[in-house]
């Protein structure tokens, strides 16, 4: 017991980080399969080859292929590089600052030579209008934010930390965090919608089958990867829309859910 007893559950955490590392390699497969289908595939051929329908619709599926692709790969950078919004050292909330200048305004008045000590306004459970206090970070912890134990720190207004792009989501990029899920969101539909043909073709006509196993590998793992990541991003997009129209966090939702489920399980028992 004494050795399960010195174990630290939080190494287990921020061990998930070298996991955000290969996720981010994983991002670059899936973006350099994506193009390598649409554009070296099905679709730059006809370009360089084909009719004069065929030149100008490939033109304008590849204009909008590299327009989604630089906005979505702008937006994961910026999720990525931008920090959700650190807590400043030693912050205090405002009222606990008024109430130490009312101790220093009366030790003054009345000279009193001995120290007073008031009682802190942090709270761990942050009840009331009291602000919270965070034992890892020995910082005071502003309203709605939360210690992250991937990251080892504080983070203002946190959504959640994302594996996909090995930092949290808060403050300060959840703008970009929504953005980045809008533009793979456009970018996959459109990559299963243009890839649709080709996957038809090949197993409609046989003289298609001509081509390598591995272009026929990439063009089916490109065309399963975008579908399935375009219907489970439009599940994230219509969370996300409900967490922003209602003010609240994934976060947040998930604390007061399992606050109401221990408040029920209290008065059932």
């Amino acid at each position: 017991m004494e050795c399960f007893r010195r174990v630290n559950p939080f190494r287990a955490c921020a061990g998930l980080r070298v996991l955000g590392y290969l996720m981010l390699a994983l991002v670059a497969a899936i973006v350099a399969v994506s193009y390598y289908a649409v554009v070296v595939y099905a679709w730059g051929p006809l370009l360089l080859g084909g009719g004069g329908g065929s030149v100008a619709a490939a033109a304008i599926v590849l204009a909008a292929f590299h327009l989604l692709l630089i906005m979505m790969l702008w937006c994961y950078l910026m999720v990525v590089f931008t920090d959700p919004g650190a807590v400043p050292e030693n912050w205090r909330h405002a009222a606990e600052e008024d109430d130490m200048d009312e101790s220093n305004t009366r030790t003054i008045s009345n000279d009193v030579a001995t120290d007073i000590v008031n009682p802190p306004l942090f709270t761990s459970e942050g009840q009331g209008n009291a602000s919270r206090y965070c034992s890892r970070c020995q910082n005071g912890k502003p309203p709605r934010c939360h210690h992250c134990s991937i990251c080892d720190r504080c983070v203002l207004k946190m959504d959640h930390h994302c594996v996909w792009v090995v930092n949290c989501v808060g403050a300060r990029n959840y703008k970009y965090f929504l953005l980045f899920l809008v533009y793979t969101f456009l970018e996959t539909v459109l990559d299963t919608l243009v890839l649709l043909p080709s996957f038809i073709t090949f197993f409609r006509d046989e003289s298609r089958r001509s081509s390598s196993a591995s272009d026929v590998a990439i063009l089916f793992l490109a065309f399963v990867l975008n579908l399935a990541f375009a219907l489970s991003l439009l599940i994230f997009i219509g969370m996300h829309t409900s967490l922003v129209a209602s003010n609240t966090t994934s976060i947040e939702v998930m604390l007061c859910t399992v606050s109401t489920s221990g408040f029920h399980a209290r008065h059932s028992s």
